[in-house]
């Protein structure tokens, strides 16, 4: 396809159809799933706008199934049942490889759609990291910086405004090139659409207005493990807070249309008794949401920078996902009763992690690595293994490693 750009994703998809039958990409829409499958794809099934395909799935869908693989159903979910009829290909051919279904919304469940364990693997694709879209050289890997790698790079030349503008304008790869009106505007529809259409579409009769209070409380709590009780009250405003059935149905519908992207606690063994909190982080699935849902542009950022260091260490906690995820790994937060806390901590396969603190400020970097290493002083080796990396991720300068060992990462020098 003329004008695609690599993904991460593209070489998990080649090893989940490698090893299974079919293989489902999930992801919030327009994050780039149709274009990273028909790269492989030989058949393209479009569920969304073709009618005919629609009926098809009810009327004969063996003849969907007639063309040659892999066969591409887009936007699966808009005929559920062909959930069970894929899987029932799979079982039934003993091959793999053969299906590809891209969803952007995720059913309810169903007690009449049978699991896909063994048959159906699954990708998760977010919007483009700055390594995919050309924005970060790359130059540090992640996953060698959790192989013990010390990191060498130079400046690439990014600046802050140049990193403002990615928060605002997001990695969708229908906007990399775009200017920050047109992004803002794309944006604008796109919520509008998520709240006047998508969320009820899932069943949810809801009033737009709430859902839209709903964002602009998450966008405000960015990075923060905000309360249910809190976000419950932002939405009702003066008219008191919403029951929280209503509140659970609203972040059902985001999770659903795979909007937000939070945090979980890391619950290590410490030395200490502190109590740890247990409250997730909150994000979206991209920086520009945020910014979009509070109505702000760069000039907005840039006006007040501590405020943009949370949108600055979402766009990074997302490229950690991005780059974590073909490692097997998590990324989740740690916060304690204290108030000490630690943005990103990596955990793999075998038990493998790794914690980064995020500071849009290059002076805050020498707080920040003394924060890593007392908490780092506080985890119970013993149970967890030693970390195999300790990081700052910062905006701008050059990459290396400190002779505390802490390693310095400007994020325009990472990548997977």
């Amino acid at each position: 396809m003329a004008g695609y750009l690599p993904r991460v994703a593209d070489h998990e998809l080649a090893e989940r159809l490698a090893a299974m039958g079919a293989v489902l990409i999930e992801g919030p829409k327009a994050c780039g799933k149709t274009a990273t499958a028909s790269q492989v794809a030989h058949t393209t099934v479009r569920l969304d706008v073709d009618a005919n395909a629609r009926s098809v799935v009810t009327l004969n869908p063996d003849a969907l199934f007639e063309q040659p693989t892999p066969i591409l159903f887009d936007e699966w979910q808009i005929e559920p049942a062909l959930w069970n009829r894929v899987r029932r290909q799979v079982d039934d051919r003993g091959e793999r490889g053969l299906y590809i279904l891209t969803g952007s919304a995720t059913p309810r469940d169903d007690t009449h759609r049978h699991s896909g364990a063994g048959r159906i693997g699954t990708v998760r694709m977010r919007p483009m990291s700055l390594f995919e879209s050309g924005h970060s050289s790359g130059q540090v890997s992640l996953a060698a910086l959790l192989e013990g790698d010390a990191p060498t790079a130079p400046d690439t030349g990014l600046t802050v405004p140049d990193l403002v503008d990615r928060i605002v304008i997001g990695g969708w790869p229908g906007l990399i090139d775009a200017a920050e009106s047109e992004a803002r505007a794309w944006l604008a529809d796109y919520l509008g659409q998520l709240i006047e259409v998508d969320v009820p579409a899932l069943g949810h009769r809801r009033n737009p207005r709430n859902i839209r209070r709903l964002l602009e409380s998450l966008a405000r709590s960015i990075g923060q493990p905000v309360k249910l009780v809190e976000l419950a009250k932002d939405i009702g405003g003066d008219r008191g807070a919403v029951a929280a059935e209503t509140l659970y149905a609203y972040l059902d519908a985001l999770d659903r249309l795979m909007l937000t992207d939070n945090s979980e606690a890391w619950r290590p063994h410490m030395r200490s008794r502190t109590k740890l909190r247990t409250a997730p982080v909150r994000y979206f699935i991209d920086p520009s949401i945020g910014a979009a849902a509070l109505g702000i542009g760069s000039a907005e950022l840039l006006a007040d920078l501590r405020a943009t260091g949370f949108h600055f260490e979402a766009l990074a906690v997302r490229d950690l996902r991005v780059y974590t995820q073909p490692l097997g790994g998590t990324v989740d937060s740690w916060r304690d009763a204290n108030g000490r806390e630690v943005d990103a901590l990596l955990t793999l396969p075998g038990g493998r992690w790794g914690a980064f603190e995020v500071k849009l400020n290059p002076a805050a970097i020498d707080e920040a690595a003394a924060s890593l290493l007392r908490f780092a002083a506080g985890v119970d080796t013993t149970r967890h293994g030693a970390p195999a990396v300790l990081g700052v991720i910062t905006s701008t300068g050059f990459a290396g490693r400190r002779p505390d060992g802490v390693v310095v990462v400007p994020i325009g020098t990472l990548g997977p």
